[in-house]
């Protein structure tokens, strides 16, 4: 190969659009590009396979990549909805679907999953991320990477996954989108790298750089994080790439003095791919040729890009027909399965829920009730809004249209026109239950959506406070990005189910829940604030030296100059969250006792038994997502007041009794040092076998 030839497999356009023109075609041949993004269609994308394929010098094959983030065709609750199935099968079975329609267009590389742990609603992407828990997170991480890649990369069906945002973008200050991250190495390892670690076990092709600078250096730039960390220690094999022009972004970072110097720096770094931006194809050939850029640099990123190719069977297999993928009775059965399982039940006042089928009538209120295209939420630029069942049109179908009384109140979620509410008040004085979708639209979260403000947009708590002067019982079901702050909202409804963007069938899916044919079983896979003035709030925080108390919640915080107490919290609002990681009601009670440990000394390199017997006490079926706790009491490093340390997902009878066991290792407990030496230290250790984060059953044992 050129070095041209080189550097053009190391260069990923987005110029292949229809019309496909002759430029491109050109370009091609000549071995111009390795890969494109979010290229055309079908059609475009096999002839320009083929132009690769059979006209080119090398006849090396193209790769495309495209944003396959929460489903392709049939569109999946967005990620952070996922991470609240707590349910990691049925997240990889909607990869599995995902990769299964995009391959089938030609698309080969998805740039998922986004496995940054995001601890401030505030961010934009949020949206997209598997949550606050590295634990969770590493989980859900395997299981994707399972999902996209398949058995075999070379299956036809199979697409190559992307790790990113490599690495610390979740920890964006300000929780402004693009912004710098300031993480101590120690926590660094602790809690942000864990779940791009599971995701290079697990196999992932590729990983992405993010765009932040981490600790003053832009990750694309970072040896640290790629060279250090991603090659010598996790002996990664596979490909990396850029993410959209933040190679080039490193000039405005004020760590490139331009393109050419952008290029050294991150080709040196460890960048084997750019996406977007050009400085490789402008810059690389000198660079080799001054010696800035060892040669053998250039010979290893290309080795890692054809390595992929061949291990997808690019080379190999014929030159795809266009084609054209559509949702199937199978795709919609796992959509509405996962948006099913992925909606928390957070409050149920007097049981409202669930709903009498033999109910008279409901009043239907709020225009997310009936909005496709905020329904699917971010990152879904191949998801149709034809194919997408709200919940308007599930509840009309499974009640007759007769029974359904709608107004949308607000033309969208950020309208502040208040002529509809007379009509929606109206509509729900005539009903006998009043379901009100309040939150987000599509366009409030995901990339550079970034919001100061946490609370429901517009003037959607005045449209709750015009509904409840009818005084019907009121279910609030929330279609949002993020964890929102409407406190007031909560107080005023009976109930409320938190459905995130539940994508193509989160009609069916919200309609089942709301009477009762399944059962909600998701869990926060984030901690709820009760205002942004907590944020960043998380359940794995320290104790601090004056923790706050127990005894302190609900009474008068006093004032500045005569605060209540000195202990670390606010004195304008409780300290703890609205709602705490791992938590999610359900439609029948289940009580935790009688938890057993297996031994009360375990020794260095042992292993020990933690079992907890979980009765349903209530009167259905149901699921419940049991989870595992942990806490260092004493350390050479403080350890948080609580890790996730595992979970299981069991089903029980009305009446039965299941005992759930799980077992952890010594290097289970295992932390990093002030050394960053992963460590297991002897000691004592709390433990909790909990419905969530804040209760459960509670041991102990001693490491020794």
């Amino acid at each position: 190969m050129t070095i041209e030839e080189k550097v053009g497999q190391m260069s990923q356009s987005t110029s292949l659009a229809t019309p496909f023109s002759e430029n491109i075609k050109q370009e091609i041949r000549q071995g111009r590009w390795g890969s494109f993004l979010n290229a055309g269609s079908p059609a475009d994308r096999a002839e320009a396979q083929r132009i690769a394929r059979q006209e080119s010098r090398l006849g090396i094959p193209l790769l495309f990549g495209r944003d396959v983030i929460h489903g392709y065709r049939t569109i999946f609750p967005i990620p952070l909805g996922q991470a609240a199935s707590w349910d990691p099968a049925l997240v990889e079975a909607a990869a599995r679907t995902a990769a299964r329609e995009a391959a089938a267009e030609g698309i080969r590389w998805t740039f998922a999953p986004m496995l940054d742990i995001a601890r401030d609603p505030r961010w934009g992407r949020i949206a997209e991320s598997p949550g606050e828990d590295p634990y969770l997170a590493s989980v859900l991480a395997a299981a994707l990477v399972r999902g996209f890649q398949g058995a075999s990369l070379d299956d036809p069906a199979s697409v190559a996954a992307c790790a990113k945002h490599y690495a610390g973008y979740g920890a964006a200050e300000g929780g402004r989108d693009y912004n710098s991250t300031w993480i101590p190495e120690l926590l660094l390892r602790q809690v942000y790298l864990p779940p791009f670690h599971a995701a290079a076990d697990a196999g992932v092709a590729t990983f992405m750089t993010a765009f932040n600078a981490l600790n003053g250096v832009p990750a694309s730039g970072n040896s640290f994080l790629l060279r250090e960390i991603l090659r010598n220690e996790w002996k990664y094999s596979g490909m990396v790439v850029s993410d959209y022009n933040a190679v080039t972004e490193m000039i405005a970072h004020g760590y490139a003095a331009d393109a050419s110097d952008a290029a050294r720096k991150a080709v040196n770094a460890g960048v084997e791919m750019e996406m977007v931006s050009t400085s490789f194809r402008d810059h690389l050939p000198a660079l080799v040729k001054s010696g800035d850029v060892d040669r053998k640099t250039i010979d290893n990123a290309v080795r890692n890009i054809l390595r992929l190719k061949f291990r997808l069977g690019l080379f190999d297999e014929p030159i795809p027909s266009p084609a054209t993928s559509h949702v199937t009775p199978d795709s919609l059965a796992v959509a509405e399965r996962l948006a099913t399982e992925s909606t928390v039940l957070l409050k149920n006042r007097n049981d409202l829920l669930p709903l009498s089928n033999s109910i008279g009538s409901l009043a239907v209120i709020g225009p997310l009730a009936d909005s496709r295209v905020d329904q699917m939420g971010t990152w879904v630029m191949d998801g149709r809004a034809g194919d997408v069942q709200t919940p308007l049109a599930a509840l009309r179908q499974m009640l007759g249209d007769s029974r359904v009384h709608y107004v949308p109140g607000l033309r969208s979620s950020r309208d502040t026109n208040q002529q509809e509410f007379s009509a929606a008040r109206e509509a729900a004085g005539r009903s006998d239950v009043v379901l009100l979708f309040l939150g987000e639209e599509q366009v409030l979260s995901g990339e550079a959506r970034s919001r100061a403000y946490l609370n429901l947009p517009g003037a959607q708590d005045a449209l709750v406070d015009a509904v409840a002067a009818a005084g019907k019982p009121m279910v609030a079901i929330v279609m949002a990005g993020r964890p929102l702050t409407f406190r007031e909202t909560a107080d005023k409804v009976d109930a409320i189910l938190y459905a995130w963007h539940p994508g193509t069938m989160g009609g069916p899916a919200l309609a089942g829940l709301l009477f009762g044919r399944t059962v909600p079983s998701g869990r926060l896979p984030v901690t709820f604030p009760r205002s942004v003035g907590q944020v960043p709030i998380y359940y794995a925080h320290l104790s601090t030296g004056r923790p706050p108390l127990a005894s302190e919640l609900g009474v008068p915080a006093g004032t500045p100059v005569d605060p209540h107490g000195y202990t670390s919290r606010y004195i304008d609002l409780d300290f703890t969250p609205e709602y705490a990681f791992g938590y999610g009601l359900s439609y029948t009670t289940f009580e935790y006792s009688n938890l057993r440990v297996s031994a009360a000394t375990v020794p260095m390199g042992g292993t020990v038994t933690v079992s907890a017997d979980v009765t349903n006490r209530g009167s259905r079926e149901a699921p419940e997502t049991v989870q595992l706790y942990l806490h260092d009491v004493a350390a050479s490093v403080a350890q948080p007041v609580r890790v996730l340390k595992g979970f299981r997902r069991v089903i029980l009878k009305s009446g039965a009794t299941e005992t759930v066991t799980f077992s952890l290792t010594t290097n289970d407990l295992a932390f990093y040092n002030e050394k960053l030496q992963p460590v297991t230290e002897p000691g004592q250790f709390e433990v909790w076998i909990a419905p969530d984060s804040a209760g459960g059953v509670k041991g102990s044992f001693t490491v020794k």
